[in-house]
């Protein structure tokens, strides 16, 4: 299965929509904490709607503890960034892959860049800085789903 990795994300309706998206799409989502509002399941409810009873939903209280869990399961992050290296079409995505998409208003630190397998861009006109994170979650996860088989 695919995963969806929020790293502290800001916005609790971007969250929402991914939470949606990732219900629908079958794929299970990692929220790396802490996060710009209060992540309890109360709140979580409130953004995913009637979505939450969907989606396996897995909370981190840090990257660390991330990466622990992500380095026992053996799960390959793929970071989505507009530093990415390769376009995320031409990537080849693997079932069990994890993408990653960073905070809405600073992306993610060096740190996670490094600790990334992959780094993926969506090629975009010059002079314009980024997407919504959820939209281009929805488009890189579309593509790995395609690759990769998976409904």
């Amino acid at each position: 299965m695919l995963r969806l990795a929020l790293y502290q994300p800001d916005i609790p309706q971007n969250t929402g929509t991914m939470l949606r998206l990732a219900a629908c799409l079958g794929v299970a989502v990692e929220v790396v904490e802490p996060a710009g509002f209060d992540v309890s399941d109360r709140h979580l409810r409130r953004s995913g709607l009637d979505y939450l009873d969907h989606v396996a939903v897995t909370r981190h209280r840090s990257f660390a503890a991330f990466e622990a869990w992500r380095r026992g399961t053996g799960t390959r992050l793929v970071l989505a960034t507009t530093a990415g290296a390769v376009p995320y079409t031409a990537f080849g995505f693997r079932d069990g892959d994890c993408l990653m998409v960073g905070r809405e208003s600073a992306g993610v630190p060096e740190a996670v860049h490094a600790a990334a397998e992959a780094r993926v861009v969506i090629p975009m006109r010059a002079g314009l800085r980024s997407l919504n994170v959820a939209v281009a979650a929805g488009m890189i996860l579309g593509e790995a789903l395609r690759q990769t088989g998976a409904p």
